[in-house]
């Protein structure tokens, strides 16, 4: 893994806690968009070498909305940049963690990602990011 790519934070309005974080970090996001798949409207803010994504559900069943109605608002997983995610989802199989989704998806901000279950990792959803090639 070659270093933390993002942490991910549940948030009930993408809106208002944009400004939020406007405010904190003292720059506005540089990129929002909408991954329907996932059933979230994301944003992200640079902060050094890291990045904050901000997720709001935009369907009642989203992964973020049952989060939220578990948890509330808050840190939703830690993404790890990765060279080779398939390699990686094997290297990590082998290891004993159990893959959500053993067959990278399109996630937001123009990367292929595969999740890690909690479980298998302290409590904590682990996110493996790989940037998607321009010719795929």
């Amino acid at each position: 893994m070659n270093k933390i790519e993002h942490l991910g934070i549940a948030v009930k309005n993408l809106e208002v806690s944009n400004t939020l974080f406007e405010k904190l970090l003292g720059v506005a996001p540089y990129k929002t968009e909408e991954v329907a798949s996932e059933g979230v409207k994301t944003s992200f803010f640079k902060t050094g070498e890291s990045k904050i994504e901000l997720l709001e559900a935009t369907t009642n069943d989203s992964t973020i909305a049952k989060f939220i109605d578990k948890k509330g608002e808050g840190i939703h997983h830690i993404a790890f940049e990765v060279g080779d995610i398939q390699a990686e989802v094997e290297r990590l199989k082998d290891e004993g963690f159990t893959i959500l989704n053993e067959t990278p998806k399109r996630g937001a901000d123009n990367k292929w990602v595969v999740f890690l279950h909690p479980k298998t990792t302290n409590g904590v959803l682990v996110e493996l990011c790989q940037e998607i090639d321009k010719n795929e």
